[in-house]
């Protein structure tokens, strides 16, 4: 189990069947998560930075998924950096790549992005960050 101090907030859509896939297995392993969703709520703009620090946009940017096919070519061209990135998942909430999980204990955040329970497994053991 996670210790008293951890928060774990999961980011998603709803509908999303890898999100809803997660969401059994943290409820399923009885860990309390938080659940910010995109469609209602946006992408908080304030954790792009720390997210892309951590995973990087070619994986927080969902390049294989519907909503990025159907994006013209001159904005999937538009986005080469860091705030080009953000800029787009702000305004397409859908071409984030989900789950994405932050685990805050102490002081530390971690993050990931899909669904990924051997590394859930690991953090909540308290191991490092694969």
């Amino acid at each position: 189990m996670t210790n008293a101090s951890t928060t774990i907030t999961l980011y998603g859509i709803p509908n999303c069947d890898t999100v809803k896939k997660a969401r059994t297995w943290f409820t399923d392993q009885g860990l309390d998560y938080a659940f910010h969703d995109f469609k209602k709520q946006g992408v908080p703009a304030g954790h792009l930075p720390g997210w892309l620090a951590a995973v990087g946009r070619d994986k927080l940017v969902n390049r294989q998924g519907t909503t990025w096919r159907k994006l013209d070519a001159d904005t999937q061209a538009a986005v080469k950096d860091d705030a080009s990135a953000s800029a787009l998942l702000q305004a397409q909430p859908s071409v984030v790549k989900r789950p994405v999980v932050e685990w805050k204990t102490g002081g530390s955040t971690r993050i990931s992005v899909g669904f990924v329970p051997e590394t859930w497994n690991e953090w909540r053991k308290g191991g490092s960050n694969p």
